[in-house]
């Protein structure tokens, strides 16, 4: 793991000066849990596997198949591990039922923004944290692109009270999902594919997706009037899996090749779904105007935060691993909120002052 912590320039040298002649020819395969068309998910992984294959003279290429092709979206982390695929891309948190400690390196309800979630990854231990995870799955992972801060959800109805929540059906997966149910919601989860149907025939009564970028695209802000703003997934960090042993088996350069593709993809990835949010946003707005952005009442976010601390103390009182990773995002937390608090959402809001 040390060599996530070298510089891109130092990565990059390492694979420049590689001698030519020397060079092996290395052929992957990658596992992706979403379809090939599911940008910038997608996109993420392919920009990786061009870098490599770019920065290694063609040497080291990496072939990516979606799950349209392999058909075994939720699988790929098992898939990785016994070597049918060298590499995936997928989500941390869909392991919770292998390794709850698994949730923390995707994110968690009234957890880390994707600033403070990327300092605690690279410069307070969150990376060998992950890593002695995923050594259970003899994988190594790798920060993959973040979505920033999800969106609450799209709802058929006005959430106003406790009540309302009751008898609510409602997709939301993960630790999310579990704080909902102790609030009374129905929780399901339901394929991609069947979401925008399943809201707009009354099946269930609200979903969460990710953000305007990608929300867009399923069309939900056409058949639900009210948006909500987010709290479960503050920072959604997706991931690149690697198998530890064909890892071991490459040249240095190699290594450190993927290892600099890797990290650039996922910074990518982060900028792309930014950009694409505020465009889609403007856009819905325009075509749109009648939906409205609602923020959960305080009493409804003082009931789910209170039910997340709930989930926290279980879990971390049955699980030594997940008390470690909880504990150590908390501390870096506090830190780094006290500063972004005087820092970037001080400045927003006084610009914002300044403009009303």
């Amino acid at each position: 793991m040390k060599l996530v912590m070298r510089t891109a320039s130092v990565l990059f040298l390492l694979a420049l000066f590689a001698s030519p002649a020397m060079a092996e020819k290395v052929r992957w395969k990658l596992a992706m849990t979403w379809n090939s068309t599911l940008t910038p998910f997608s996109t993420a992984v392919q920009n990786m596997a061009r870098m490599v294959e770019e920065m290694s003279g063609g040497d080291f290429s990496i072939r990516v198949e979606g799950a349209e092709k392999h058909k075994a979206a939720l699988n790929v982390l098992d898939m990785v591990k016994g070597g049918q695929f060298e590499m995936g891309h997928s989500a941390s948190y869909y392991w919770k039922g292998k390794d709850i400690t698994t949730v923390f390196f995707t994110t968690v309800p009234f957890g880390m923004n994707a600033d403070e979630q990327y300092a605690w990854f690279y410069h307070a231990g969150g990376m060998e944290l992950m890593q002695k995870t995923y050594d259970k799955f003899d994988a190594m992972s790798f920060p993959g692109g973040n979505t920033g801060m999800q969106m609450g959800g799209w709802f058929q109805k006005e959430i106003n009270s406790l009540e309302d929540l009751k008898g609510l059906k409602m997709r939301i997966p993960g630790l999310a999902g579990e704080v909902f149910a102790k609030l009374g919601v129905n929780v399901t989860n339901i394929a991609p594919g069947e979401l925008y149907t399943s809201l707009d025939r009354g099946t269930i009564d609200a979903l969460e997706w990710v953000g305007p970028g990608m929300d867009i695209k399923m069309g939900f802000h056409k058949i639900a009037p009210y948006y909500y703003t987010g709290w479960h997934e503050p920072a959604t960090e997706l991931q690149f899996l690697v198998n530890k042993k064909a890892f071991a088996g490459l040249s240095p350069a190699n290594q450190a090749i993927l290892v600099t593709a890797m990290k650039a993809a996922a910074m990518d990835m982060r900028i792309e779904n930014f950009a694409d949010s505020a465009t889609a946003w403007e856009q819905m707005k325009s075509e749109f105007p009648n939906i409205e952005v609602k923020t959960f009442p305080k009493e409804v976010l003082q009931a789910m935060k209170s039910a997340a601390d709930q989930l926290y103390e279980e879990y971390a009182a049955q699980d030594p691993s997940f008390k470690e990773v909880f504990e150590s995002q908390r501390a870096f937390m506090k830190k780094a909120r006290t500063y972004y608090t005087i820092s970037e959402f001080n400045y927003i809001r006084t610009v914002q002052e300044l403009e009303q």
